[in-house]
């Protein structure tokens, strides 16, 4: 991560992208659009990786993310 924040790059992105695709009824449109933005801040921030906290060998690190060099 760049700077310091109490998420992960993209984390606000991604997060309402899974709270979508939950939802009942299923608003298709609203999901693709969340994807698009989401997909513009991994482009804008240079994510290449996401993981969960449980992930990448329980590594205690807070990021989740990982970015392009």
């Amino acid at each position: 991560m760049e700077k310091a924040s109490a998420q992960p790059v993209c984390a606000q992105e991604a997060l309402e992208l899974l709270n979508c695709v939950t939802q009942s009824p299923f608003d298709q449109d609203k999901c693709l659009r969340l994807l698009h933005s989401l997909r513009d801040c991994v482009l804008k921030q240079k994510v290449n990786k996401f993981s969960l906290d449980d992930q990448d060998n329980h590594q205690h690190d807070t990021d989740s993310v990982t970015k392009k060099n």
